[in-house]
């Protein structure tokens, strides 16, 4: 039977097993499932070759009964509402499960920014925040980078919003450069969340990391700066990477500086000196302690998770295992930390950094750092207690620590 790789079904699914174990109210589980809200619009831009573009965007505000929406925009050629819906829908559960007071939302625009100019990009990401600006803000939904969005174009969204509304409101996009109200730590938050969560998973595996292998599926951002991280906090040796255009592998360990290097000057991590090629499967089978699927969703399914050899699996990406793989690791007692708990990080020091806009007092990046490392950790202890306590799978755990909060919230609003 073909499994279903529908990114919001799966996100259902996921809810589906929760909502059984919690014994969740037949209303309240139907109310769960679906976004409180969603927006469709075109933004019309005029490219530099003088004809207009009709770009479509989304944006999904999928609970807010914790507070705000907080999610990242996207702009990607194969975005689809079901993928934005699943975001948003995790996010939902990762804010609660971080036990920070937001709600889930997402963003996306269908579009290909490797092909766009800088000026064309400044238009999209202006028009997006203006088809937006009556149900964005610090109070209402607060977004952020995602897959090839970065600091520059948040940038320029804020810019558009204080425009239309006539007044700062730094909180209103988080991931912002620094000199206008960025936090010190953002950059790299969601892969040093991560590894604050590898670190106790592997404390409960009795897993020694220094010298420990590990490989990283996706070389953007998190998977870069998870590299750089693993390398220099626990003397991880990180012996394949790979990026959309393939991976490189050596025994010996690949040096983050190395990588980076190749990566400025060609755009890729394949052909990198000193290593051979392998597939982005080939990657995701390798004999290591611990893999990092860092990439998209859907990279380890029912086809591929039997061989996978990773005593412990850290999910950096969102959604990179499907409800059947998950089954599968299980079986094979392989520690899986799921994607939204592994990926907190991100949206923890967002929120930290809209505390600091509120405030207009700023925090350094020791204090970032190690207020996220609490702040994880305890999300961590949660979700393992829960899965000692029910006897059952990580994922399942983080979802029973989620979905409970959530209903909570909604039950004393009244809503269900």
């Amino acid at each position: 039977m073909t499994e279903n790789l529908n990114p919001f079904a799966i996100a259902q699914a996921q809810l589906d097993g929760a909502a059984e174990v919690l014994q969740l109210d037949p209303d309240m589980h139907a109310f769960l499932r679906q976004p409180m809200r969603e927006f469709h619009f075109t933004i019309p831009v005029k490219m530099n070759d003088g004809h207009t573009e009709i770009f479509q965007g989304f944006r999904v505000q999928y609970n807010d009964a914790r507070g705000p929406a907080k999610g990242g925009i996207r702009f990607h050629p194969r975005e689809t509402i079901d993928t934005v819906r699943a975001l948003a829908a995790w996010m939902t559960w990762k804010t609660a499960v971080s036990d920070i007071p937001l709600g889930g939302g997402k963003g996306g625009v269908i579009c290909n920014p490797r092909e766009m100019q800088p000026d064309e990009l400044e238009r999209l990401s202006r028009g997006y925040m203006r088809a937006l600006s009556r149900y964005v803000g610090l109070t209402k939904d607060s977004p952020a980078p995602d897959v090839y969005t970065n600091p520059q174009i948040m940038a320029w969204m804020l810019d558009e919003y204080e425009i239309l509304t006539g007044h700062h409101e730094p909180g209103v996009i988080t991931g912002k450069p620094l000199p206008l109200g960025g936090s010190a730590g953002r950059g790299p938050a969601t892969a040093m969340g991560g590894m604050f969560t590898i670190r106790e998973a592997a404390r409960l595996r009795g897993l020694n990391l220094a010298g420990a292998t590990c490989a990283i599926q996706g070389y953007g951002n998190v998977g870069g700066f998870a590299h750089r991280l693993a390398h220099d906090l626990f003397g991880l040796k990180v012996v394949a990477v790979s990026d959309e255009f393939g991976g490189i592998y050596n025994e010996h360990g690949l040096n983050p500086d190395d990588v980076v290097k190749h990566v400025q000057q060609t755009g890729k991590v394949i052909d990198c000196p000193g290593t051979e090629k392998i597939t982005n499967h080939e990657l995701l089978e390798l004999d290591v302690d611990i893999l990092i699927p860092a990439a998209i969703e859907n990279q380890l399914t029912g086809q591929n998770a039997d061989r996978v050899k990773a005593k412990i699996v850290a999910e950096l990406a969102n959604g990179p295992t499907t409800p059947e793989a998950d089954r599968i690791l299980d079986d094979k007692g392989i520690y899986t930390i799921p994607d939204f708990l592994c990926n907190a990080g991100g949206v923890i020091v967002s929120y930290f950094e809209m505390v600091q806009n509120a405030y207009q007092f700023y925090w350094d990046e020791s204090m970032v750092n190690d207020r996220l490392d609490k702040k994880i950790t305890t999300a961590f202890l949660a979700v393992h207690d829960m899965a000692q306590a029910k006897k059952v799978g990580t994922r399942v755990a983080a979802y029973l620590v989620a979905v409970n909060r959530v209903a909570e919230a909604v039950r004393l609003r009244g809503w269900v």
